[in-house]
């Protein structure tokens, strides 16, 4: 009977690469960072689109990853294991980019292997076919340019980043830091047109929703005079709403006023409703819809022996105050 390409989602480690219907030589993995992730929800719907296509193709998608992004070990057994399998092509976030690049030189393999969302280093950007998702350093700019514009004389701000060692929360950070001073390459604003980043930051809150709102909320309450902005590389407290609407809530006159700013990366349904709320200034989001669905068919591409671009952007959207009901409609 011919075998059909399936995209199939992983409720947990690898239990489907047992089973008699796994086809090795037929199916693609998608291995996100997490499995926790609101946003990887998105690229598995994605994945459930092409589906509609590659089913009729004959290319299996498997979505996979780790139950959360914070387990960076398990996320490197899980490539390890679909190599070990076999499968057709794979496509990795990968949570700690030099330790999967670690895996994918120590193993050697064959099998087509490409990046999704975030990327490994350049160093080790030839151990992938292609790169699907954001221009993570452009995405870094336009949130600097945002909080620029609703605070021109600069100011004091706090980063907000996930995993130390994601090369696209990096770039992010980089990106935004170079659009806030008007230099290349600066580590750490230190006063280049106006704006300063606190000692006790960036905040390094492991793509957690709950220590992303403690580490904030700590924040605040050190600096309750000396702090005018955060500036979130990932948009992790938002995805806790309670727990964010709590934190905000001493400034919400501030933020309302424009004397305080936040500006988040994606616009993910909590974090559109913290825009309507007036919780957030500005978001500028991602399209992992786009990013899942492209990564099946590049994927696809790959098993069939096609040639596939290098780099493939999914583009970005910008929401504000005033178009927060329409950004999206693209």
């Amino acid at each position: 009977m011919k075998k059909r390409w399936m995209c199939l989602a992983a409720i947990g480690g690898l239990a489907m690469l047992a089973s008699a219907a796994f086809a090795a030589d037929k199916t693609v993995a998608l291995v996100v960072k997490g499995l926790d992730n609101p946003f990887f929800d998105l690229m598995h719907q994605g994945c459930e689109r092409a589906n509609k296509e590659l089913s009729k193709q004959g290319v299996n998608c498997y979505y996979t990853g780790p139950a959360t992004a914070a387990d960076e070990s398990a996320q490197v057994q899980i490539i390890d294991d679909l190599l070990t399998k076999g499968v057709a092509a794979i496509a990795i976030s990968p949570a700690n980019a030099p330790a999967v690049a670690e895996v994918l030189r120590r193993r050697n393999s064959p099998i087509p292997i490409i990046t999704a969302d975030a990327d490994l280093l350049p160093k080790d950007a030839s151990l992938r076919k292609s790169y699907v998702g954001t221009d993570n350093y452009e995405m870094g700019v336009k949130l600097g340019e945002e909080l620029k514009a609703l605070m021109p004389k600069g100011g004091n701000v706090c980063l907000v980043m996930g995993n130390p060692a994601a090369d696209n929360i990096n770039q992010r950070a980089q990106g935004a830091r170079d659009a806030l001073s008007g230099k290349k390459g600066i580590a750490k604003l230190a006063g280049e047109n106006g704006w300063h980043e606190i000692s006790a930051c960036p905040l390094y809150v492991n793509d957690d929703a709950a220590k992303a709102n403690q580490m904030m909320q700590d924040t605040l309450t050190a600096n309750p005079t000396g702090l005018d902005a955060f500036l979130l590389a990932g948009g992790w407290p938002l995805f806790a709403p309670q727990a964010y609407a709590q934190v905000v809530a001493p400034i919400m006159d501030r933020i309302k006023s424009g004397k305080f700013v936040i500006v988040s990366a994606d616009t993910l349904g909590p974090e559109l409703q913290a825009l309507r709320d007036h919780k957030v200034n500005v978001l500028v989001g991602q399209r992992p819809e786009e990013m899942g669905y492209k990564a099946a068919m590049v994927m696809r591409d790959l098993a069939q022996g096609k040639t596939v671009p290098p780099v493939i952007h999914t583009g970005l959207d910008v929401c504000t105050w005033k178009n927060v009901e329409t950004c999206l409609k693209h």
